[in-house]
């Protein structure tokens, strides 16, 4: 079957280390099942898969993606969750829950084999591209809103970075759910298209905003970490999942935290029960994932080039 694979690792030149051809059909041992893939979308973790992150050299071949949205083997059109092992179905007792492509190869291929767990119903208003979007950096903006942070419909909430898939989720999210959404870019096209989006308003990266504001979404990291301490009001959280500039910023504000009595909480991915309320919340309330570009998985390696290159503004799609 064709797939989209890393090959070798390059930590300097990522696109480099993929590889576009064919790759054996998956096996399905009991209590897996083989999803046909319809569409599956692309992440940072992919290109960071490329530098050889979180994987040995005897893993390799590994094909890349972790999300997928197609059809099982009765034809039932369905969204894979990307986390194997999460409720230990379909894998050892002991094993650690992994992201495909971690352990077990991913979704860029014509079929992806995983855990019958791990298949959701896809509702019939999303369309697979539009489905293939959402298990994981939807996935992870939806527990950042209303798992982790703890907003109510009326509370403030600043997205750092729009145009970044977890941000551009967040502020789509948000907005729907009837918060007042503001978001921070260096980009002028970025802003308008985040106030497009739904978002309030949009200011330059470390701006002073109207006000401080219920909670703020941090994944940029050490760039833009000040700023998202400070933006918070007292009683505040501050929910993040990356640092893409970074983990180790200059000032740590440690004096405003405990003095405002603000929360620092983490958050990574969501779980598969959060998978379903995010499908069904984007088919009740009519939201779309924002889609940057859709491609062909033969033409995987402009898209890796698209994400690497940072010009984008919404998800990359690969259609099968």
């Amino acid at each position: 079957m064709f797939a989209a694979y890393a090959a070798r690792f390059d930590r300097d030149q990522p696109l480099n280390a993929l590889e576009l051809g064919e790759r054996p059909e998956p096996l399905a041992p009991p209590n897996w099942a083989v999803v046909h893939v319809k569409a599956a979308s692309l992440n940072h973790h992919d290109i960071w898969s490329l530098r050889g992150v979180g994987l040995a050299e005897e893993q390799l071949p590994m094909i890349l993606g972790c999300d997928a949205a197609g059809t099982d083997a009765d034809g039932n059109e369905v969204v894979v969750y990307p986390v194997v092992g999460a409720s230990g179905h379909g894998v050892g007792p002991r094993e650690r829950p992994t992201i495909l492509t971690e352990k077990y190869q991913g979704s860029f291929a014509e079929q992806l084999s995983v855990p019958q767990w791990n298949i959701v119903p896809k509702p019939k208003e999303l369309s697979f591209e539009e489905a293939a979007c959402l298990p994981t950096a939807w996935l992870t903006a939806y527990r950042m809103l209303f798992t982790n942070a703890g907003v109510r419909p009326g509370d403030s909430v600043l997205v750092q970075g729009a145009g970044g898939g977890v941000a551009t989720a967040a502020i789509v999210l948000g907005a729907a759910a009837g918060l007042r959404m503001f978001a921070t870019s260096r980009d002028e096209t970025k802003r308008r298209r985040a106030v497009d989006l739904g978002a309030e308003a949009a200011f330059e990266t470390g701006a002073r905003l109207p006000h401080r504001v219920d909670a703020v979404l941090e994944t940029v990291g050490a760039a833009t970490w000040s700023h998202s301490v400070k933006a918070l009001r007292p009683g505040g959280v501050l929910v993040i999942s990356g640092a893409t500039s970074g983990p180790n910023p200059a000032a740590a504000e440690l004096n405003r935290i405990f003095f405002l009595e603000l929360k620092v909480v983490g958050s990574t991915m969501g779980s598969k029960e959060e998978l379903a309320g995010l499908l069904n919340f984007c088919a009740a309330r009519n939201v779309r994932p924002v889609i940057d570009t859709v491609l062909p998985l033969t033409r995987a390696r402009e898209g890796f080039a698209r994400m690497a290159g940072g010009d984008l503004f919404g998800k990359i799609v690969f259609t099968v």
